[in-house]
């Protein structure tokens, strides 16, 4: 059957560049090119929010696993975490020295990891607040970075053409997956977390396993 549309979501000035849902499906996040971020009802005659802070285009937004929380990122450098209510008040996080492309919530809200053109990958406290380190072995924009979901690995894509396993206690690069033919934009954990998919502007899908290291799928676009 094909799709129809149900909602329409009106408000931004600008290309919409990402879109999270709640995990109660209650709200949707939205950050565009008009360094907004907005907060939809999914209830008619509901309201939307518009939270404004960034200086420039939000690149990434997600909602915290409990959804009390939407973690951004901008093109001004920087990642808020924002309290999805009227207030709309939000924690800026500075480490960042360029675009940052990816933010991503540990399955217990306790950690925030992120992504950016500055080649790192961040990990960040979400209680605290605070930025806690950098993983720097990739030596080109880091396009997008994931937790697994037990939280013990991160993922990470980048423009080098590689993707990159990291174990978040011992801060190391595990394994570089090297045979992607272009950039890679995109990586996320099975929710199973034994493999990883990652998409490429070669226009492939390649599916790893992260316990062999060795690749199960290939599809080609």
């Amino acid at each position: 059957e094909d799709p129809s549309l149900e909602r329409h979501f009106k408000g931004h000035r600008d290309a919409v560049t990402s879109v999270d849902f709640s995990l109660n499906k209650k709200q949707l996040a939205s950050g565009s090119m008009d360094s907004c971020l907005m907060i939809w009802s999914m209830r008619p005659q509901m309201r939307a929010y518009r939270f404004v802070g960034h200086k420039d285009a939000v690149m990434c937004v997600q909602f915290s696993p409990s959804g009390h929380l939407v973690a951004s990122g901008s093109r001004d450098k920087t990642v808020r975490l924002w309290v999805p209510s009227v207030k709309g008040e939000s924690t800026v996080f500075k480490a960042h020295t360029a675009t940052v492309r990816s933010v991503h919530f540990s399955s217990d809200g306790q950690s925030l990891v992120t992504a950016s053109d500055d080649k790192t990958v961040k990990v960040w406290t979400v209680h605290r607040q605070k930025f806690l380190f950098s993983l720097s072995q990739h030596i080109n924009w880091v396009r997008c970075a994931r937790f697994s979901p037990d939280g013990r690995l991160i993922v990470s894509a980048s423009d080098d053409k590689t993707v990159k396993l990291w174990d978040k206690t011992s801060r190391e690069c595990i394994h570089s997956f090297c045979e992607h033919g272009g950039f890679v934009n995109h990586v996320d954990f099975h929710p199973s977390g034994t493999c990883v998919a990652a998409a490429g502007t070669d226009n492939t899908v390649k599916v790893w396993d992260v316990r062999m290291n060795r690749l199960l799928q290939h599809y080609q676009g």
